[in-house]
């Protein structure tokens, strides 16, 4: 018997702002592909996911997705330079907030940047190691 097959995964994240979440997300280069009432589609580099009308603190607090990039240092310029700017509606919406690339454990470095809903995102740069 063989295994059915699958394409991609796209994981749903939580809002505690939808507009406000759906606007940041926007400002920091995702594509919006679709959005209606309570859930839309959001894009970067070919991967996907579901931003919904849906918050639970303990939640997202916990989600994270793992960005693969080129340059974390990048992100970490254009990240803050949305925020301090505030490029996109944040009324009623946490504040997201970003860290400057380190170094992590499993080979990258690592921008970390927290939605305004406290969802964390991890632009990881792969880092070439000789030894």
């Amino acid at each position: 018997m063989s295994n059915p097959s699958g394409r991609n995964v796209k994981p749903f994240i939580g809002s505690f702002n939808f507009e406000g979440a759906r606007d940041f997300y926007v400002a920091i280069g995702w594509q919006l592909n679709w959005e209606q009432e309570d859930i839309a589609e959001l894009e970067l580099g070919g991967s996907c996911f579901y931003l919904q009308r849906y918050y639970q603190e303990d939640w997202c607090n916990n989600t994270m997705l793992h960005i693969t990039v080129d340059d974390a240092t990048a992100w970490y310029e254009h990240v803050s330079d949305v925020i301090a700017n505030q490029a996109f509606a944040s009324a009623s919406s946490g504040e997201p907030r970003v860290s400057a690339p380190k170094e992590d454990g499993y080979g990258s470095l690592v921008t970390h940047v927290w939605d305004p809903s406290g969802n964390l995102l991890h632009f990881a740069q792969p880092l070439d190691r000789d030894d």
